[in-house]
Parts: structure tokens; C-alpha cells; sequence
């Protein structure tokens, strides 16, 4: 499902696919190969969502933002896991955000980072480039060299850009698919 609210209509890049039971919603910019799957949610009805190439939503995410806390902005190959929630967050390039984690109002998700599944980033946190959090509230684990985040993330994004194209191809009737 694809909605307009307050003249905003959301604008998918080239080749995305977003599984029939999803939601994008308002003023919401995805770049190509980017993927939002069942039950997903994208909301960028009271600020601005913004999603990098190759960003993959799982199933039962939930992106969303606040009025007067800033725009949701992903660079590329982001996964954000299964039943996560963003909430006002801003993450950078290659950065995996676990199952069920939750990431808060106004923080910072450095590049080529992990934060665990089920992990609770709390407001105002900043992460750095190639760390690992985990925990509730998340707290730092460890740092990971660019070389295995590259390896860890980046495959991530990939296989899910692989997974859409099955979908769209077997699945033509279902799949929506514009080019800007």
C-alpha cells in the first residue's frame, strides 16, 4: 500500500519492490534495489523518510518519525531486521539493525555498525563507525574491522536484492515496482 498524506506521495527509486501487505506512507524517498517486506511499515507522514540504495525494511519493521525530532535518514545497504523499529533515527552506509531492536528519537548510527537484536538504542545515542551494540539500554561490545562489516552487512543487502527480484518476477500481479 502506497498512501498520499498532505500532498506527500511516496517515490520509489528503480527496481524496488514492496510486498503487498506493506505500508509506505507521506514523504518518503527510497533510492534503487531497496526492498520493504510483509507487514512493514515506512511512515514519513510527520517528517521527511529517506532511504539510500539497496536498503532493505524486513518483515514487521516499523519506520517512523517524530514532529520536531528530524527525518529518518538511511544511507545505502542498510538491513533493518525483522520487527525492528526506527523511530527519528539517522544511519549511515552499511549498518545492520537486529530483529527487534529499537532505535530512538535523534540517534546516530555510524557506518559499517551492528546493533543487536533486540537491542534498545536509547534517544540522543551516538554509535561510531564499526561498532557493535547490544543490550537494553544498548551498550558499546565491541568494534569490528571495515573488512568483516563489509563481509557481514553489505552480503546482507545483496541477498535481499536478489530475494525482491523472485518476487517480482514470480509475482508479477503483486509486486510494486515504479521507476522514477
Amino acid at each position: 500500500m502506497i498512501k498520499t498524506i498532505q500532498g506527500n506521495t511516496p517515490k520509489l527509486g528503480k527496481d524496488c519492490y514492496v510486498a503487498e501487505t506493506a505500508a509506505i506512507i507521506g514523504d518518503v524517498v527510497m533510492g534503487d534495489n531497496c526492498n520493504v517486506w510483509f507487514s512493514a511499515v515506512v511512515r514519513g507522514d510527520m517528517e521527511k523518510v529517506r532511504l539510500g540504495n539497496r536498503v532493505n525494511i524486513q518483515d514487521c519493521a516499523v519506520i517512523h518519525v517524530a514532529p520536531g525530532y528530524g527525518d529518518v535518514l538511511m544511507g545505502d545497504d542498510v538491513t533493518i531486521g525483522h520487527g525492528a523499529i526506527v523511530h527519528g533515527a539517522k544511519i549511515s552506509d552499511c549498518v545492520l539493525i537486529g530483529m527487534g531492536a529499537t532505535l530512538l528519537d535523534n540517534c546516530h548510527i555510524g557506518k559499517g555498525s551492528i546493533v543487536a537484536a533486540h537491542a534498545l538504542v536509547l534517544k540522543d545515542t551516538v554509535i561510531g563507525e564499526y561498532e557493535i551494540w547490544g543490550g537494553v539500554p544498548a551498550k558499546f561490545i565491541k568494534k569490528i574491522t571495515p573488512e568483516k562489516a563489509d563481509e557481514m552487512i553489505r552480503w546482507n543487502a545483496e541477498e535481499y536484492v536478489t530475494w525482491s527480484k523472485y518476487f517480482m518476477e514470480e509475482n508479477p500481479e503483486t509486486a510494486i515496482n515504479p521507476t522514477v
